[in-house]
């Protein structure tokens, strides 16, 4: 069925609890996996394993995704039950894959300093900040209204802060805030919903923003080589 609503894109920590927020997750500890009154489909309670690794200590393993319960649960927790029982499953399978997308732009960003010290980045926490519309966004849409064509029309549907650990590869982690930004990109060729996301380091210090130079620099190396009329498919097949 078609789902108006997007995916809410955040993973939920395994831990027992009743109604305390999680300062880790901005969410309660403990999300039910009771079906709600009136409920007519059983939705699946098991939990499903992301490629994330949780916490400073690699005991903690990986972090859970919720179940399809549990995502039913916290929509109506949330004021949103005009969500259809038969798209739940779709929605947590959308929102898990949009996750590990994150999770593979992060570490595109982090393999300078992982290729370095041989120690792969790992995500402390995460807050959803939906309301909290991001500087960038806020240009691309300003921008929009100039160059539909090349930026779009539509604001993110959601905003999330990620807090990744990255190791100086002396035993030391670095807190480091990225910023993610989820776009729907409209249906595809087959009318399947697509998304798109907008992964950074928030610009909180030099460094970040020194990152985040490179990082365009290193987009727009082929563009500029071209410009440049240097020839950009003889350059790559000398790297091979």
């Amino acid at each position: 069925s078609n789902v108006d609503s997007k995916p809410s894109a955040c993973p939920v920590v395994n831990k027992d609890g009743k109604d305390e927020i999680n300062p880790l997750t901005n969410m309660p500890y403990d999300i039910s996996v009771q079906k709600q009154p009136g409920q007519k489909i059983d939705l699946p309670t098991d939990r499903t394993l992301s490629t994330i690794p949780r916490g400073l200590d690699t005991k903690e393993g990986v972090w859970e995704y919720p179940s399809p319960q549990q995502m039913f649960n916290a929509m109506i927790r949330k004021g949103k039950g005009d969500v259809p029982e038969d798209a739940v499953e779709s929605m947590v399978s959308i929102h898990n894959f949009l996750n590990e997308g994150a999770w593979e732009e992060i570490e595109e960003w982090e393999k300078p300093y992982t290729e370095q010290t041989h120690i792969e980045p790992r995500l402390l926490k995460f807050t959803g900040r939906p309301d909290a519309l991001s500087p960038r966004a806020r240009y691309y849409n300003f921008m929009s209204k100039i160059f539909p064509d090349k930026y779009g029309t539509e604001l993110p549907f959601d905003r999330h802060d990620w807090t990744v650990l990255r190791n100086d590869g002396n035993g030391n982690w670095k807190e480091v805030r990225y910023v993610i930004d989820y776009y729907s990109g409209g249906d595809d060729d087959f009318g399947m919903p697509s998304f798109y996301l907008d992964v950074r380091p928030g610009l909180d210090n030099l460094d970040n923003a020194v990152q985040r130079w490179n990082h365009w620099k290193e987009e727009m190396k082929p563009t500029w080589d071209k410009a440049l009329g240097k020839d950009v498919h003889s350059d790559t097949k000398n790297k091979r």
